[in-house]
């Protein structure tokens, strides 16, 4: 089980949740809009607030506070 990750904690609208490619824990991790295939560990559980895109990300998208609506 994955610990949760800032992107979460900080309410990115972005933010999908936890893929498990083969239906286990051991290939689980934390998805979103701008990273499809897995979102970084700088940005998932380092200190990176993801306000610029990162080089070769292939996509725009940023981090951006979910609504409360």
């Amino acid at each position: 089980m994955l610990a949760t990750p800032e992107c979460y904690k900080r309410r990115c609208k972005h933010y999908i949740g936890v893929v498990k490619p083969d239906g286990t824990e051991r290939t689980e991790h934390n998805v979103c809009a701008a990273f499809p295939e897995g979102i970084p560990k700088e940005i998932s559980y380092g200190n990176n607030m993801h306000s610029k895109p990162l080089p070769k990300q292939g996509n725009n998208i940023v981090y951006e506070m979910e609504s409360k609506e």
